[in-house]
Formats: C-alpha cells, structure tokens, sequence
C-alpha cells in the first residue's frame, strides 16, 4: 500500500528512508508535474512557466532534488536546477518574477532524520488549494522518467541578495557600528550575511555543512539559543541572529543576551513600519500570537485577523486581502512591499535599520514597545505524543473539561478552529494544540509577568497530561 502523502502546515515532510523516500518522492513530483502542466501560465510576453527546484543542506537533499528535476524535464516542463544548496527565501523570491513555481527540498526546523517538499508560488508558500489539488493528482499518472533528463543548474543566490539589499538601507545598516552574531545552525542560509555585510563585522557560529547539524535541531527556539547568547555576550555584539535549516524563520538576541519573543520582535517591526514606513493594511498573526499586534492594530485604526497556525493561512490572507504585516509564532513575518513569505535575513536586516535610523539598542526598542503597548511575556513549552491524534476531537474533550477560571481570572473568549484557545478577562491566554509538523503538543501563554505566564503553562500541562500517556 503506498504512503499517504499530506501538506502540513508548510510542505510534506518525513523521515528519511521510512516515508521521505525516492520513491514517494517520485510519486510527488509526478503530482507536481501534472499539476503544472495543467495550469503553468502560456509563455507570453511578461511571464514564464519556469520552475526552479532547489535543496536545503540536509542528508541526500541534492539527489532528491535531482530527481524532482528529471522527472519535470521528462515531462516536458522547463526547469532549472540549483547549483548548490540555497535557503527556502531565495526560491520564494525567484516567484516573484524569474520563475512561476518553485519547488524546495527541506525539512525546515525538523530534526536531520527529515526531509520534505515546499511549494512557493508568487512569492510565498502555495495557497492550500494549490497543495489539496496536488494531493489530489498524486498516482493518477504513471511516473513518466526518462534516462538522461537533466536539468540546467545555475546558482540564482546573488539574485536574491540583490532584492533584499533593495528592501532595506544598507547604507545606514553598514555606517553602524558593533559587531552582530550570526548562529546559522549548519543552515542552508550559512554565509549569506557575509555577503551583505563587512566580514569584520559579522562572528558567525555553526556555519559548516554539517547534514546531521551536529545533533542539534536546527529551530531558533530559545531553549537552543545558549550559546549564541553566550556568544552575544562574550563578543559584546550589538545582536545575535538565529536561522534555521532552510533559513525562513529566525531569531533574535539582544545585546544583553536576552531572547526576543516573537511578540515582542513583530511588536518592534510593525511599530517602525508604520511610523517610518507609512505601513497600512490588515494587520494578520497566527492564534498563536500574542496581544501586542492587536494593541498596534487598534492604535492605528488597522484591521486585525487571527488565522490558523502555519504561514501558509498568513500567506493565503496576504494573497487574498490588503495586508499591510503577516506574522506566525515561530519565526516567520513578512509585510508589505517585501516577499510574502518568511525570510529571516530580510527580519534581521530590518531589525538592523531600526536600530541605525534610531540610532537605539535592541533592548531599547523592546522596552519603548513595552512602554507604549505594555509588557509581554511569552512561554511555549512542547510534550512529545507517541501516536497521532485527532485534533479535533482532542480539542472538544479538553474543551469540555475547562474550568470556569483561570488563575483567578474569567475565561472571556474560547477558539477552537486551530488548537484550543483561552482568553481571559485580562487580555492574557494559554493556547493548547498537536503541531502539524512534529509528534508534539504545544502549549503557548503570554502574560505581563514571567510567572504568571508559566503559571499558564502549568495549567496548560495539567489538560495535556492525560494525552501524553
């Protein structure tokens, strides 16, 4: 029976050689094939057909790329290969105008066990649409694969150092002083702000080709950011910056070595957007995003949504609707006039130019947002399940046995599209939900104070406790 291949919340992935095979992946790219022969755009004057199929650093990425490749081609579809391993940023910003479709081999923040498939379109991830039809066409066609079909190669990397060069003031970021820590955790994106910047200026960790990634799990998550912060620290950097495997999502320490939330980091980005930018727009964040967003949104009489976790619902709102900034809690943000899609260079660089048009510490802007919006604390802490679950059914059973209160508070508001989430009468929330990604359950809170907010956690794992067994 062949494996049931399915999009989560960024792309299929699996584990190699138990699901992520050469041959599921053969089945996928005739899906793809087939799908794009179907609906590729007639080469006309100002547009393309091309696809373009990179791979991140991973185990055996390039050769599962390959044969994505060589099935297009046999296919009579118009391809052009990576030459080397690229971040996930630089095939998003390649839709933008040099190729329709963009085909990426990575697992992302998976463990190095993983491998998986990213669909981007115009800029940013496949709208779901596009990735159910996709499911739809797998084995309908006989995997067409001709001996000798090889694509082009080329290295396109500079074209997307260029464009994010032009989203940002790179005059003002090179004037700074202070030195700023990369930690590319064995990433695809390793050396890329070498290229944009002095190298005097840049001490940069964890930068070699390293397909396990040394044990680690390439996500920029705090519980895994010690030694940057140490680095951060011990360098008296002005900041420390983050990636994961295939460079989308990022994150940030300041010059303290103190972790900026995705809270407060969005909360500091939006901020300047709109007072220096002139941003305007619906302002969109994941449910498991905090308060802070929703406070500028109304400040500045902006439209605000909760979307579904994973940046493809944030990238479906970009496609659809005027959205001045889109953001998800692990990592991702993107805004308008940039590519709709994550890109953590594009996210450090712009933290960069705040801080050289504001001539400010990182630590100041967080404490100026807090001052202004108020303070944020926000926790996450994950339980690894054994076997799947059904979401929704989980979600009813905790729901059902909810108290009226919270840590002395009323629950004011309950979601239940994409987890379960509980608001409370002060602002404040725990938010409980299976990944779509990983064997895991997560469980979010954001307070004012730091135990309060684990105070939410604790809670939170006392609903998930009886699922863990």
């Amino acid at each position: 029976m062949a494996t049931d291949i399915k999009f989560g919340t960024d792309g299929w992935r699996g584990i190699i050689a138990w699901d992520f095979t050469f041959a599921n992946v053969r089945r996928m790219a005739q899906a793809l094939a087939d799908y794009i022969n179907e609906n590729a755009p007639a080469e006309e004057e100002g547009k393309t057909s091309k696809i373009f199929v990179g791979y991140d650093r991973r185990f055996m990425s390039d050769m599962f790329a390959e044969t994505i490749a060589s099935i297009f081609r046999s296919n009579k579809i118009d391809v052009i290969l990576s030459e080397r391993p690229v971040s996930t940023p630089v095939a998003s910003c390649l839709t933008l105008s040099k190729f329709w479709l963009a085909v990426m081999v990575t697992a992302s923040h998976n463990p190095a066990n993983y491998n998986g498939i990213k669909i981007k379109l115009a800029g940013g991830s496949a709208p779901v649409r596009v990735t159910k039809e996709v499911e739809q066409l797998l084995d309908q066609n006989t995997i067409l694969s001709l001996y000798g079909q090889k694509a082009e190669r080329k290295d396109l990397t500079d074209v997307y150092l260029k464009y994010i060069s032009s989203r940002v003031n790179m005059k003002k970021i090179k004037a700074m002083k202070g030195k700023i820590v990369m930690d590319y955790m064995y990433g695809a994106a390793s050396g890329y702000m070498e290229k944009l910047l002095p190298e005097t200026r840049v001490i940069s960790m964890r930068a070699q080709h390293d397909p396990t990634f040394n044990g680690i799990q390439p996500e920029p998550v705090e519980k895994k950011l010690a030694d940057l912060k140490k680095e951060v620290l011990a360098k008296k950097a002005i900041l420390g910056v983050a990636f994961d495997g295939d460079g989308d999502r990022v994150a940030l320490v300041d010059e303290k070595g103190t972790y900026l939330t995705p809270c407060v980091l969005a909360a500091v980005l939006l901020d300047y957007l709109i007072k220096n930018k002139k941003l305007k727009g619906k302002v969109v964040e994941t449910f498991s995003m905090g308060y802070l967003l929703k406070r500028i949104a109304r400040k500045y009489d902006m439209l605000f949504e909760e979307v579904g976790i994973g940046f493809k619902n944030v990238a479906e709102r970009m496609f659809l609707d005027d959205v001045a900034f889109g953001v998800e809690e692990s990592g991702g943000y993107a805004w308008k006039g940039s590519v709709p899609d994550r890109d953590g260079l594009l996210v450090a660089l712009t933290f960069l130019e705040i801080m050289a048009v504001t001539g400010k510490k990182a630590s100041q802007l967080c404490e100026e947002v807090a001052k202004e919006y108020g303070s944020s604390v926000y926790l996450r802490k994950d339980f690894p399940i054994t076997k799947p679950m059904d979401k929704a059914a989980v979600v009813e059973k905790m729901r059902k046995k909810l108290p009226k209160k919270v840590n002395g508070h009323k629950i004011a508001e309950l979601y239940t599209a994409d987890g379960l989430k509980i608001i409370l009468d002060n602002d404040e929330w725990v938010l409980i939900r299976p990944s779509g990604t990983e064997p895991l359950l997560r469980v979010y809170a954001e307070t004012a104070v730091k135990k309060d907010t684990q105070a939410l956690l604790d809670f939170g794992a006392k609903i998930v406790g009886p699922y863990l067994k």
